[in-house]
């Protein structure tokens, strides 16, 4: 029985030059496929451009509805659409031609227009003739006339011409429409290995699951957004500085600047997420995804824009922004005409709103299979060490080899930056763990809340206004553990010891799983995480002009940064470093300003560090062993050089005269650098200089024992047993000689300044040293030293306690 609707199409297909055939559908498939490139339709996915066409927004086109009908034969007969696929398009066309045309003459008529409208006029015989034949078939009651169309077309139901249960490929259509699930390399897009090379660089799958992850992750937008948050707060002026600079890229920032000026909405990640499906269409096509793959990438792409934008509109606004700052031309113009079939034809395979495109259980299978590909720890260095080199992201998914430049690079880096060498073994890591400085951070930032933060004002001067600032700064941060401002550094070191391939890589990986069960321990989220990150950045960035707050904040507020796709949990609980008491880091604080601070517990070093030490320690103290090493310790904890004042200097303190005849007699003569020395000391103690004959100056002596005590250890020269107890013996001293911070200050000054030799640079040193035990005072700036937020050894505590539990071991403040 013949189909009256198939009869009917292919009767309007003699308008179009074909034969007449019963099954419209009959050409040969090789001969189908031949003329469908001819009209310029090389693939599935132009055929649904020229169908959707027979359907425009807010009226009807004679001629696209004929070429859709000559279309749909030449796809059927190609084997490119599927019979329920056909019978669905025909009925819509069909319907949409009866609807607006009372008669087949109507019909007839308003192709006639439409055809002399687009300049027809000659050489159109044959289509004519053809018109001239069906009027009177359709006279003469022959054939399926245009009663008998109506009466099949409502007795047929109405089918779906887009797949059924489309998931997320909808997106797809921004590209082209989808016909056919799943997609095929031939016919849906037959060059896009091609395409892929060209385009993206990318050959192959795990590439393409690279960049995928990429586009998903930060794409384009990522540094148009750091660019507008950036530029909105700066002056006309800057902004052309800003434009001026961009070399190249200067179309791209007129347009960006352009868009700011006349208050265009700064969004744009439409850019990437719709590319995004289109390369899960492309991965599908060639085989190099698997269906469910391909399906999850794209439902990934549909579960950003659903949570990004209202509307089909809103994602096309942004998606054409997008394209303009990635062509470097404002194509906002162009938006009505470039989106009025998706938008608004009545048969788009947008009719359905946004909202509804991906069900629960699509969206919630995308979301897992997100997380699986960055499951391992290697995700978390990738996420966190790429807020300072975002390019890292584009390794997420398979890992991806080192090549040998990089590898030179994260080797100087390593060596010549952390002066970390593959000697020292994975173990060499754990001094970049500072568990001491978050503490002391953390207990800085709870005093400035409480304002109990300790006074600017010491006998030895007061801290710069700049410090003052660091420090008052940190009053924000009261609510935010500071483990991420010393974490994230740590994970970019694991990354590049990774990346150098000379350190253990199942050693990097347990330290890795052990940075994210820390994280995962004091931050529940990664919102929580970034917070605190953005708010510890905004008070002690890096580099005082460069903050990284507005990358930091970006990760936080865009839905695909990866850090909302970690494998977000917590592990054994197991540090990547020492966690030192709070009594081993207030003794390891009374070395004070002689060198930097120390916020981990010392271990050995590798062979470069322990040969710089040995140099030292020969220079300085004239130590070349760990026995003569001991031996001095003891001697600086017993007598050191308090005892040499005591016996040699304090005296003349009691008799001026006799300290005036001294100072004559050995200015008369010649003197060797002993007597040199000598008249020196002899001078500041005329002169109480810095204090000498009122401070007590043990500080100094202590300061020396646990400063060289250090460094013994970091030639391996102490033992963790004997190092602990030079430690326990400087604390105890501490404590009888002094009860608080700014005495011992005083004492270490003062035998600083009083034992210092003979050099030309005396003063610069002094007013240096001056300087930094202010630092450590006060806390101003935070991270020069650490007196201020610990109480001294035997001291009643003076502190606030922190608002989480990121704290040392031994503090009874701390909060549970």
């Amino acid at each position: 029985m013949v189909d009256p609707l198939y009869a009917w199409w292919a009767q309007q297909l003699v308008l179009c030059g074909w034969a007449f055939e019963p099954d419209p559908t009959s050409l040969e498939p090789a001969l189908a496929i031949e003329r469908l490139s001819q009209l310029g339709v090389p693939d599935r996915g132009e055929l649904g451009w020229r169908l959707i066409e027979g359907f425009p927004p807010g009226g009807n086109d004679p001629r696209a509805q004929l070429a859709a009908l000559e279309m749909l034969a030449l796809g059927a007969a190609a084997g490119w659409l599927p019979e329920e696929r056909v019978d669905a398009w025909l009925h819509a066309l069909c319907r949409g031609i009866h609807s607006h045309h009372d008669s087949l003459d109507a019909w007839l008529s308003s192709l006639r227009r439409a055809r002399l409208a687009a300049g027809w006029h000659h050489g159109d015989e044959a289509f004519a003739a053809a018109g001239e034949a069906l009027s009177k078939i359709e006279a003469d009651g022959d054939g399926v006339t245009w009663p008998l169309l109506a009466d099949a077309l409502e007795r047929r139901p109405r089918g779906t011409p887009w797949p059924e249960a489309p998931g997320a490929w909808p997106l797809r259509a921004a590209f082209a429409p989808v016909l056919v699930l799943p997609p095929a390399q031939r016919p849906d897009w037959p060059d896009a290995e091609a395409w892929l090379a060209e385009g993206w660089q990318v050959h192959g799958r795990d590439e393409l699951i690279r960049v995928m992850l990429w586009l998903a992750g930060q794409g384009h937008r990522y540094g148009w957004d750091i660019d507008a948050a950036r530029l909105v707060e700066m002056d006309a002026a800057a902004r052309q500085a800003w434009l001026a600079g961009l070399g190249e890229q200067r179309r791209y920032g007129k347009v960006l600047l352009r868009f700011l000026e006349r208050g265009e909405p700064l969004e744009w990640a439409a850019w990437d997420w719709l590319r995004l499906a289109d390369l899960a269409y492309a991965g599908a096509a060639l085989g190099w995804l698997e269906p469910d793959e391909a399906e999850q990438f794209a439902g990934h792409a549909a579960d950003l824009v659903m949570r990004r934008y209202s509307d089909w509109t809103a994602l096309t606004l942004a998606y054409q922004r997008g394209r303009s700052l990635f062509e470097g031309r404002d194509e906002m113009a162009a938006h009505a005409d470039d989106w009025a079939l998706l938008l608004h034809s009545p048969l788009s395979p947008w009719h359905a709103p946004l909202a509804e495109l991906l069900d629960e259980p699509r969206r919630e299978a995308s979301r897992q299979a997100m997380r699986a590909w960055r499951h391992d720890t290697r995700h978390w260095l990738l996420a966190l060490a790429s807020v300072r080199e975002p390019d890292l992201l584009y390794r997420q998914g398979i890992p991806v080899a080192v090549d040998d430049a990089r590898r030179r690079d994260v080797r100087r880096y390593l060596q010549e930056t952390l002066a970390l060498f593959p000697d020292e073994g994975v173990g060499g890591l754990a001094r970049f763990w500072l568990p001491a400085q978050v503490h002391h951070l953390n207990q800085l930032a709870a005093d400035a809340a409480h304002n109990a933060l300790p006074s600017l004002e010491t006998r030895l001067g007061r801290p710069p206004a700049e410090a003052v600032g660091l420090r008052d700064a940190l009053k924000p941060c009261v609510r935010h553990a500071a483990t991420i401002f010393m974490a994230e550094k740590y994970a970019f070191y694991l990354l590049m010891a990774d990346d150098s391939g000379d350190f253990e890589a199942t050693g990097l990986q347990r330290l890795a799983e052990s940075l994210r069960g820390v994280l995962c321990r004091f931050y529940p989220d990664p919102r929580r995480l970034l917070d605190a990150w953005a708010s510890w950045e905004a008070a002690l960035p890096e580099l005082p002009d460069d903050s990284l707050v507005h990358e930091i904040r970006w990760h936080r507020d865009d839905p695909g940064s990866p850090f909302h796709w970690l494998d977000w949990r917590q592990t054994a609980w197991q540090e990547p470093g020492p966690r030192p008491t709070l009594s081993r880091f207030t003794a390891l604080a009374l070395a004070g300003p002689l060198n930097a601070g120390v916020w981990a517990e010392p271990q050995p070093e590798g062979h470069v560090e322990r040969e710089a030490v040995r140099q030292w320690l020969d220079s300085q103290y004239g130590l070349h062993s760990a026995a003569e090493l001991d031996d001095f310790l003891s001697f600086l904890l017993e007598a050191g050089d308090r005892q040499e004042y005591q016996i040699n200097y304090a005296p003349y303190t009691l008799n001026a005269s006799r300290l005036e005849e001294e100072i004559a007699i050995l200015e008369s003569g010649e003197c060797d650098e002993d007597s040199r020395n000598h008249l020196l000391r002899l001078k500041r103690v005329r002169d109480n200089d810095a204090g000498c004959n009122e401070a007590d100056m043990t500080a100094w002596d202590i300061a020396q024992a646990v400063d060289i005590a250090v460094a013994g250890r970091s030639l391996d020269w102490l033992g963790r047993d004997a190092f602990g107890g030079i430690l326990d013996a400087a604390l105890r001293i501490a404590q009888r000689h002094y009860g608080n911070w700014r005495d011992y200050a005083l004492g270490l000054y003062a035998g600083f300044s009083f034992f210092m030799g003979e050099t030309d640079e005396r003063e610069a040193l002094l007013d240096n040293f001056r300087q930094a035990l202010v630092a450590w005072l006060s806390g101003a700036p935070p991270l020069a030293g650490c007196w201020a937020s610990l109480d001294f050894p035997g001291a009643r505590p003076r502190h606030w306690a922190p608002m989480h539990i990121d704290t040392l071991p031994g503090d009874a403040r701390t909060l549970h």
